[in-house]
């Protein structure tokens, strides 16, 4: 695979490059300073770490990988910290999408489709548990991937905090006794949305940190709209508030 790098030396020096690396493969019993280093500068940059038995190495590469092998995204991360005064700055209304455990590509790609067209400003993944920025996703995305910008955070509870230290209101969607008919949200000010995955739904304490729960009104209690349709609907709510 061309976006696989391997060997300790140039997955180090892709690192500390700044490269969009999307995950590192480290193999399972590998002690010593090579270790260290590797988890170091994993933590450091926010970078997923999974330990793998070396027979997973062997199949991604075929030459010599040294016990590690780096999985290159196609685009790259940046920084929310950045992309919020940026925002500001420009006079614009902040509009983020947060994702909580959304794994699958295709929904994952869907979503960023919909968030381009709607401005969303930024699409923010956890390190762990968020599907990955690849070519499956960059083509359910109708190569919105490429446009959007994309961080990604170690922690999507101190995002939220962050997010509403800033001035930000945080809205999740979900379907409890707390939430209201999404168009009773107001969505003209400064927002961020949080979205979880259809399995399980959104963590309990991201769902009590957020500000106003909205649920998406439904004609029958068949089952729930498909989260990248939920994401759809969301913003489109919002554009059209702020198109008023």
């Amino acid at each position: 695979m061309s976006n696989l790098i391997y060997g300790h030396h140039p997955v180090v020096e892709a690192i500390q490059a700044g490269k969009p690396v999307e995950k590192v493969f480290f193999q399972q019993g590998v002690r010593g300073e090579l270790e260290k280093e590797i988890r170091h500068l994993t933590k450091a940059y926010q970078i997923p770490l999974q330990v793998v038995p070396k027979e997973k190495l062997n199949k991604l590469v075929r030459g010599n990988h040294q016990g590690v092998v780096a999985w290159l995204a196609l685009i790259e991360f940046q920084a929310l910290e950045d992309v919020l005064p940026f925002v500001f700055e420009r006079g614009e209304m902040p509009l983020i999408l947060l994702l909580d455990s959304i794994t699958d590509v295709r929904n994952f790609g869907a979503i960023c489709r919909s968030a381009e067209c709607a401005g969303v400003h930024a699409v923010v993944v956890p390190q762990s548990g968020a599907a990955p920025a690849n070519e499956e996703a960059m083509k359910a995305s109708a190569g919105a991937l490429a446009r959007i910008r994309l961080c990604r955070v170690r922690s999507l509870f101190s995002a939220v905090d962050w997010l509403q230290q800033s001035g930000v209101q945080v809205v999740a969607t979900a379907l409890t006794n707390r939430a209201v008919p999404l168009y009773a949200v107001d969505f003209t000010v400064p927002t961020a949305i949080l979205l979880g995955s259809e399995g399980e739904g959104l963590h309990p304490k991201l769902l009590k940190m957020a500000d106003r729960v909205a649920k998406i009104p439904q004609a029958t209690d068949f089952d729930s709209f498909n989260v990248s349709v939920a994401a759809g609907i969301a913003l489109y709510e919002t554009l059209r508030q702020r198109l008023q």
